[in-house]
């Protein structure tokens, strides 16, 4: 196999791993907001595993800002999912509010990213 064909193939690769972890996390964002749906910190989890695990293999391409912006939306919005927890527990709306806040930027940031991804463009360094 030539180095082109090499190459073509670690990108694509790096495309589905890509489309997976982005995958999970559009379900986490939404899931976050459904009552009684919260599965959401296990795929959180697993997506984050996934990008770590493979942000090696995108080093050099485009696709590593992916994963620099996937593994940063992911700790903030576990973060703030994390902190306003109690919210839930004590006043529901209040919570409700905090997560809502949470996922739609969650959701931006995702979004974003699938969408420059699906263009082939890399992510913004500074994000």
């Amino acid at each position: 196999m030539n180095p082109d064909q090499q190459e073509i193939e670690r990108l694509q690769s790096l495309n589905t791993v890509g489309t997976i972890s982005y995958v999970l996390h559009l379900i986490v964002a939404i899931g976050a907001l459904i009552p009684g749906g919260q599965f959401g910190p296990v795929l959180l989890v697993a997506a984050l595993v996934l990008d770590l695990a493979k942000r090696g293999d995108a080093a050099g391409t485009w696709h590593a800002s992916h994963f620099r912006w996937r593994i940063r939306s992911v700790v903030f919005a576990g973060l703030g999912y994390l902190l306003t927890a109690p919210l839930w527990l004590l006043l529901f709306v209040p919570g409700w509010i905090a997560w809502l806040c949470i996922s739609i930027w969650f959701l931006y940031r995702i979004v974003t990213g699938m969408v420059a991804m699906n263009k082939g463009l890399p992510m913004e360094i500074s994000a």
